[in-house]
């Protein structure tokens, strides 16, 4: 057992020792943050439900493959296998799905094909652009949302681009 094993329980004691040593109650101060907790779920909840829709709704119409299937040639002379476009569609929007599709690539391809690695950059360099923006702006005052996805969307597709190219290099 390595030292990773006692980051928890560190944690756990440095926590009652500060409150100790502050003469603060932790458990008072655990329930207060449960109940800002909660009230941040009621104000996040909607957005989250319509990201998680949305989705949804996209994987399960087809759209996301026959998508995949219109992109696939372009992005194949980008260095993106067409095995790999529907992954790179989906991971912008849905980590559980992306990872869904991950497994499936896995199952066909292997973990260790190049298929298989590109799978592992494309989800690892990659983020939940539109879950983590429609929690993020749900809770500012920012609305004007013009450049923050377009420039992730870009990001995203950029880091997915080169680690794929970076990968062939060093297989």
């Amino acid at each position: 057992m390595g030292w990773t094993a006692y980051i928890i329980p560190v944690i756990f004691l440095t926590v009652l020792l500060v409150s100790f040593f502050k003469k603060k109650t932790g458990y008072n101060i655990f329930i207060d943050g449960s109940k800002s907790a909660i009230s941040l779920m009621a104000q996040v909840f909607p957005f989250l439900l319509t990201v998680l829709v949305a989705v949804e709704l996209f994987r399960a119409s087809g759209v996301s493959a026959a998508v995949a299937n219109f992109l696939s040639p372009a992005l194949n002379l980008v260095g993106i296998p067409a095995e790999l476009t529907e992954l790179m569609l989906v991971r912008p929007l849905s980590g559980a799905g992306a990872l869904a599709i991950l497994d499936n690539i896995f199952t066909r391809y292997g973990a260790d094909t190049y298929i298989g690695l590109c799978a592992s950059i494309i989800y690892g360099s990659s983020e939940t652009v539109f879950y983590v923006s429609s929690v993020y702006f749900s809770q500012t005052k920012i609305k004007n949302l013009r450049y923050a996805i377009p420039v992730s969307l870009a990001a995203t597709f950029l880091g997915c681009v080169l680690g794929c190219l970076l990968m062939r290099f060093f297989l």
